[in-house]
This record gives structure tokens, sequence and C-alpha cells, in this order.
């Protein structure tokens, strides 16, 4: 992946701990790399196709000023997040903010917080069955474009399918979607289930009627067994339900474990 590099923008600002400096404030080394595509500008020589870094050690100066935290830990993740969210062309950055005034005791040359950041692609299976699903379904996705962090980039079409496991119940609706998202696996599936939860999600028959329900299905590569999210989904493999839609949507996408393609486990459920 190509960078960009700044190095050192010195900027004076209020962050730290303590009262003076908050208003006395302090000297601040703030170095940035930028992880983007850089050949469509290298062959064009368009200004657009990349990231302008005079207006972009501007526009940090400014974010970097415009609160007071603090932590540097605070700063610099909001630095991360800013560039993040302004400048489309960049897939990740690190940030470096360091303090050469910390106020320590200390003879030292810094104290410095670094951040490594960026973007993620996940795919989440939604499905529900109690009340109007179709329009409970649209409200999450509503739900999900509204936040900073998360971005729905495809949705697949609505299929309604019979229940599985407890049978006594109505047909769902479900659906995929891909997502880009700065969330972490653990902080996604913390904000999912705060929106279960707006649209009064219960569990309270396993596998039975609910209003909503949404699963992280696959997160980048990433294989996870932690306790509140295990990904790849454990049994996205045996169900159609979820299978057919997110081949809408990522038909080519590997498992990470199965090392197959969705089309084709789906294409192995379908025979078996």
């Amino acid at each position: 992946m190509d960078k960009i590099y700044i190095k050192d923008l010195e900027v004076f600002a209020h962050h730290g701990v303590f009262k003076e400096e908050k208003t006395l404030g302090q000297r601040f080394l703030i170095s940035l790399e930028l992880f983007l595509s850089l050949r469509e500008a290298g062959v064009t020589d368009d200004l657009t196709k990349t990231v302008h870094y005079g207006e972009l050690c501007q526009l940090v100066e400014e974010e970097f000023k415009k609160e007071s935290y603090d932590l540097i830990e605070k700063a610099t993740e909001k630095i991360a997040e800013f560039i993040l969210l302004k400048y489309d062309l960049v897939d990740r950055v690190v940030v470096k903010i360091k303090k050469p005034w910390a106020p320590i005791g200390k003879p030292l040359k810094y104290a410095a917080v670094e951040v490594d950041r960026s973007w993620h692609t996940t795919y989440i299976g939604i499905g529900g069955n109690m009340g109007d699903k179709e329009k409970n379904i649209k409200g999450v996705l509503e739900h999900i474009n509204k936040s900073h962090n998360t971005k729905i980039t495809k949705t697949s079409k609505f299929y309604e399918t019979r229940p599985v496991g407890y049978l006594d119940q109505d047909d769902f609706l479900n659906c995929a979607i891909e997502v880009k998202t700065l969330l972490s696996p653990l902080e996604l599936v913390r904000f999912l289930l705060s929106i279960e939860k707006e649209f009064n999600r219960e569990r309270v028959i396993r596998w039975g009627p609910r209003t909503v329900d949404l699963d992280v299905l696959l997160y980048d590569n990433i294989i996870s067994s932690l306790e509140e999210i295990i990904i790849p989904h454990p049994r996205m493999q045996e169900r159609m339900f979820v299978l057919e839609p997110l081949c809408d949507i990522a038909p080519y996408v590997m498992h990470p474990i199965l090392n197959k393609p969705i089309i084709q486990i789906k294409a192995s459920l379908k025979n078996n």
C-alpha cells in the first residue's frame, strides 16, 4: 500500500490532566502515515486523486485544538478517526503524538502515543419475524447508517424463509449487508445488541420469534473465539437463509476457516 507521511507537525494546544496544562497550553508534535493508493494521482497528476497534505495539516491542527482532553491517548484517537472519516481515499492511518514538555519531573526527549486505525469490512445477517418485518429491517439499516463508525456499502435482496429449530412461529424476513466500519469486533457486536434492544428484541425461546436479529457473519478475515463474539459465525455454513442473501453481495468472499468462497459453501449445502 502507498503512503503519505507528515512528520512532526508542531501544534500548540491545551491537552493534559493538570490544570496548568489546560490553562497555559504546551507544544505537541503530530506525525501521520496515511495508507492509500497513489497510483491514479501518479498517473494523472491530479490533486483530487490524492490527499492535499497542506489542507490535511491545517485541518488536523484545527481538529486537535477544537477540544481539550486529559489524555493524549484520547486526542490521538480523535485525530485518527477524523482523518478516516474525512478522506474516503484513506484506508488506514497511523497517528503518533509527541509531548516534548510532558510534566513528569524527569529529563526526557518526549512522551508519545501512537495508534494504528483502519476501515474494516464486515458482513452482517439480519432477520426478524415479528411485527412489520420489512419496516423493522429498514429501520435497522437506518440505525447502522446513522452511526459515523459504520457505513453500509451493499445490501442483499430480502428473503422470506421458514423458521429453523423452533418451528411454531411465523416465517422470517432475512437479508445480509456489507458494512465498512471503524469498530472493533467487540465494539461492533455491542453496537448491534444496542440496536436489537431499540427494536425490543427479547431472548425468551432459543431460535424463537424476534423483532430483529443481527449476527456478525464475517469480519475481514479474522478468526475469533471471544466469549461475546465468535467469528466467523459458527453456524452460517449450515443456514441457507444466511448464505443465500450473503451470496447476493459477497459470493467470492472466502470463509477463513473452511477456506471456501461463500458461493461454493451455498452450493454444497444445497446439494446436501
